[in-house]
């Protein structure tokens, strides 16, 4: 028996153009880009659409709006009647966004768009009453937020962390930059706590999905 092939360079890039994006998700990519924001890559975004639908997600909170790329994704596999509250620190990149969305036919009642720190914001919100948490914010508070996560997810609801793989550190025990370990250990108290029912995804920069029991 022949050893199993390592997934090549090829077949990745293969699998993150696999779903494409039309004009206006390229279009709020090149935003991102010309302001300095890192988007999701495509992999990871179709994982999120594709989450989105299967859930049937019609209350979903999404930290860190950027120009509208991730927001795009889920709000395309979101029920018809679905809002997507989404937060940022940076009110001109969710003007960007907010246009983006318009642009992408959303009616503005489809989007929650709110501007402060996501540790501010999160208490604001409703115990229980959101399908999907999405967090692409600042890495040192992925931790408090996966902890606001838990309650603000019902039992089923899935949470969605980005950039969970950062770059192949957090599979290289080598590096130890705070940044790496926090994403290290999160990937682990995740596997490990019993409120979750995770996968860790090798799409984009890793997608870290888990479900709430």
């Amino acid at each position: 028996m022949n050893p199993p092939n390592p997934v090549t360079a090829a077949a990745r890039e293969f699998a993150e153009a696999y779903a494409p994006e039309d004009r206006i998700l390229h279009v709020a990519r090149s935003l991102a880009h010309e302001v300095g924001v890192a988007p999701i890559q495509p992999g990871a975004g179709a994982a999120l659409r594709l989450l989105a639908a299967a859930g049937g997600a019609k209350a979903v909170v999404e930290i860190g709006t950027g120009t509208g790329v991730s927001g795009l994704w889920l709000l395309s596999g979101m029920r018809p009647d679905g809002i997507l509250t989404t937060i940022d620190v940076e009110a001109e990149h969710q003007r960007m966004a907010r246009r983006i969305f318009a642009e992408a036919g959303y009616q503005a009642s489809r989007t929650r768009i709110i501007t402060g720190r996501a540790l501010d914001v999160l208490p604001r919100l409703a115990d229980g009453m959101y399908d999907l948490l999405f967090i692409d914010g600042d890495r040192d508070e992925y931790g408090s937020c996966v902890g606001s996560a838990l309650r603000l997810l019902r039992p089923g609801g899935v949470l969605a962390i980005n950039g969970m793989l950062a770059g192949g550190k957090v599979a290289d025990p080598a590096a130890r930059d705070p940044e790496t370990v926090v994403l290290r250990e999160l990937v682990k108290a995740l596997r490990d706590a019993e409120e979750w029912l995770p996968a860790l995804l090798p799409v984009g920069d890793g997608l870290l999905a888990a479900v709430k029991r």
